[in-house]
């Protein structure tokens, strides 16, 4: 099962200092339709203008994952961290009991983002947060783990849930066969590009819902960033 969610059709709206979408209900947004894909709750994908961002809020028992598109997202927080991540890199915060944080653009120019919150194994545990870059050399042509719950992906940042954020680059034309358990749920979204995934077209930002499925054959129509969550 392949079901195609388009950029245009997504929710969400122009704020002034945020320009948003949303694959799934949430905030003003609501389409029952669209409420999660498996434990996999929001993926919204942001452009805030320089000078702007989140100010503090609170959040508790989720997985927040940001995939830095373009610019930097500073970071800081009710436990003391603070933290600058750059595109093509990722921030995890595990909110657990439930912290207060803040996300702004500090850069000249607008930062995009992915933000993906994913429902927690278990509730509760005491709050996380962490960063770290990823060598862009190590996605080319196959994907490569960022964010994980599973104790095999040692090099990836902890997250307290069954599943895992990864991403791939693939140039135009060339191609990428990717194993999947049939009963996970898979959500592709090109961050640049165009891409065929199992015959389907996936423009950049479209989202693109998997299941029942052995394995997905990509292909790149252009030179394309694909960012990939597998959730229970």
């Amino acid at each position: 099962m392949l079901e195609l969610r388009p950029y245009k059709s997504l929710g969400g709206g122009n704020h002034g200092w945020l320009d948003t979408r949303h694959h799934f209900s949430f905030a003003d947004y609501y389409d029952p339709q669209r409420m999660h894909w498996g434990a996999l709750r929001v993926w919204n994908d942001d452009d805030i203008a320089p000078g702007t961002g989140f100010p503090p809020h609170p959040h508790a028992d989720m997985e927040i994952i940001t995939y830095v598109r373009e610019g930097a997202i500073t970071h800081q927080d009710s436990m003391g961290n603070k933290g600058r991540t750059e595109a093509g890199d990722v921030q995890v915060m595990s909110a657990g009991t439930g912290l207060r944080h803040s996300e702004y653009n500090l850069e000249k120019g607008t930062t995009k983002i992915f933000q993906i919150w994913i429902i927690p194994t278990q509730r509760g545990g005491e709050p996380q947060w962490g960063a770290r870059p990823f060598p862009k050399g190590e996605r080319s042509g196959q994907f490569v783990t960022l964010a994980s719950g599973f104790p095999e992906d040692k090099e990836a940042l902890k997250i307290r849930t069954d599943g895992r954020l990864q991403c791939a680059t693939l140039e135009k034309g060339k191609t990428l066969e990717h194993k999947i358990d049939p009963h996970r749920h898979i959500y592709i979204v090109p961050a640049k590009g165009s891409i065929e995934v199992n015959g389907i077209t996936v423009n950049a930002y479209d989202g693109l819902a998997v299941m029942d499925e052995s394995k997905l054959d990509i292909k790149a129509l252009e030179d394309s960033e694909i960012v990939m969550t597998d959730t229970a």
